[in-house]
């Protein structure tokens, strides 16, 4: 029960922590006093999506949430609905980003169970526009996807020698023959939620595909060149991980546009999987004002589509936050964009959003524009209110280039980010302030892992650390530490006991209890 409201109309700068980061609440700050203890609680904001609503709220409350909404709000912290493949399938493992495993954690050092490949490393050559170079190993955001499947514990993930790897996820074997594309895959791999035997990934080769692992070897089954669409701006890669509901597939490209592909999945007479998939919509990432605003092209999308009710959402390069209403998309409606906001900056990290619909958007600090000096670097928005969406931010403007690279955690009551210039924070979700730091040898880009009440965060000398983080609000004592080599850009994934990731240095790895 609320008892008291003030509304402060200027902006409160509370407090300075070295290293240059602090926070500010919004201009328009609700204070309140209230009767329940929970620091963590906040009023729910309604879904944006939900004013275009097709069906009466009478009808809504007839129907159970799966149906009502794309992404219920009850899935949350929790594996991807409907649980048909259990383990972690795409990055940051559900619609909203928020799951990030199952333990247990190693509470001791753990030791390094195996590594793959054994006798060299995994690298390509590739061109990011600068020349070719040498890329090793497997980079931001690079997550695998570790599951279960008919008796088997399976690892996939994409990596800088072009292949898409399946692995035994138990012994580091190989379970099928490395899927080669034609050039590095950065981003995280998803696998098909709803059991079919089908993996979904993009590649610096302009290509998203579709392929199957049903039989002794990959088959691509589809793929879509990110010229076949238009116009289009920027480049021709694809960084985010797909998100698949209901036969849809969710995904931004660094084309500059947005895709949604009705996958119509089946299996054929012989057993074998089978996809005839359809672009059903796609939209632009940029729009006129951006243009103006922020006046360069450079408007991809790499971070993953976030999915919160029946609203998608994303951001790109230039900093564009976009929420669009796809309730009606299966009646054939076209989706609508229902919110608006620019950081003002490149904006990769992936949205964040928790079970009360406020999202958590990291930006990076390397145009220095006075946007970007304004709203901050990691921000909570509340998108039920489009005009002044701002909740509270936090600043990392002490260098340039600087931010956020990685996609926040959400644990308990607090969000937990790292910087570009190697700290890593917690910040009060409900008040914005930062409640403690620490440094690690940086640049940051992994994202950070909470389960168990452990944190897991990798540095860029390649040493995996473990932090007991039971207390929220307290700076948390470090567990362990192991290192293996290489700077650790992707992020960690946890499964049964065991973590897996890769490095630069070129392999893959899997600590686990000693």
């Amino acid at each position: 029960m609320r008892i008291g409201l003030i509304l402060v109309s200027f902006a409160l700068v509370v407090g300075v922590i070295g290293g240059g980061i602090y926070y500010v609440q919004s201009q328009e700050t609700s204070t309140s006093q209230s009767a329940t203890s929970d620091p963590g609680s906040t009023s729910p904001p309604s879904d944006p999506g939900e004013a275009d609503s097709t069906t009466s709220n009478a009808d809504d409350a007839l129907q159970p949430p799966d149906q009502r909404y794309w992404s219920d709000p009850a899935w949350v912290g929790q594996p991807y609905p409907p649980d048909e493949v259990p383990g972690l399938i795409t990055f940051r493992g559900n619609p909203t980003r928020t799951f990030y495993g199952q333990g247990p954690v190693p509470q001791q050092t753990p030791v390094i169970d195996w590594s793959y490949p054994k006798n060299s490393g995994m690298c390509g050559t590739s061109d990011d526009g600068s020349g070719p170079s040498t890329w090793c190993g497997t980079g931001w955001t690079g997550q695998p996807s570790v599951f279960e499947r008919e008796g088997k514990t399976w690892l996939i993930f994409g990596a800088y020698d072009y292949g898409i790897h399946f692995l035994n996820a138990r012994n580091g074997k190989q379970l099928l023959p490395t899927f080669k594309t034609g050039d590095i895959i950065k981003g995280s791999v998803t696998v098909d939620p709803d059991g079919y035997p089908l993996v979904y990934s993009g590649s610096r080769d302009n290509y998203l595909r579709v392929i199957a692992f049903d039989g002794s070897s990959p088959r691509e089954l589809w793929k879509l060149n990110a010229r076949d669409v238009s116009p289009t701006q920027w480049n021709d890669d694809w960084d985010g991980s797909p998100l698949v509901i209901d036969d849809y597939l969710f995904e931004g490209g660094e084309n500059s546009r947005i895709h949604i592909v009705k996958l119509n999945r089946k299996y054929s007479k012989s057993g074998q999987v089978k996809v005839s998939p359809k672009l059903v919509w796609d939209a632009a990432s940029w729009d006129a004002e951006l243009s103006s605003a922020f006046g360069s092209p450079q408007t991809s999308i790499e971070n993953s589509v976030a999915i919160y009710k029946n609203t998608m959402y994303f951001a790109n390069s230039a900093g564009l936050v976009q929420g669009w209403n796809i309730k009606g998309l299966k009646q054939g409606k076209d989706p609508r964009r229902v919110f608006r906001f620019w950081t003002g900056d490149d904006t990769d990290a992936t949205i964040t959003i928790d079970a009360d619909g406020f999202l958590y958007v990291g930006s990076e600090y390397e145009k220095g524009n006075a946007r970007s000096q304004q709203v901050g670097q990691m921000m909570k928005l509340d998108p039920s209110k489009p005009d002044n969406p701002l909740v509270w931010s936090v600043k990392d403007q002490s260098r340039r280039p600087g931010g956020i690279w990685g996609t926040p955690a959400l644990h308990r009551d607090v969000v937990i980010f790292d910087t570009d210039g190697g700290q890593f924070l917690a910040v009060d979700r409900d008040s914005g302030k930062v409640l403690w730091r620490r440094n690690l040898p940086g640049p940051l880009w992994q994202s950070p892992v909470v389960v168990d009440d452990v944190l897991l965060i990798g540095d860029c000398l390649g040493t995996m650390h473990a932090y007991d983080v039971s207390q929220t609000r307290k700076r948390p004592p470090e567990l362990w530490q192991k290192t293996v080599g290489g700077c650790i850009e992707s992020t960690p994934a946890v499964h049964n006991g065991r973590i897996y990731f890769g490095t630069r240095a070129g392999k893959m790895h899997a600590l686990a209890a000693p």
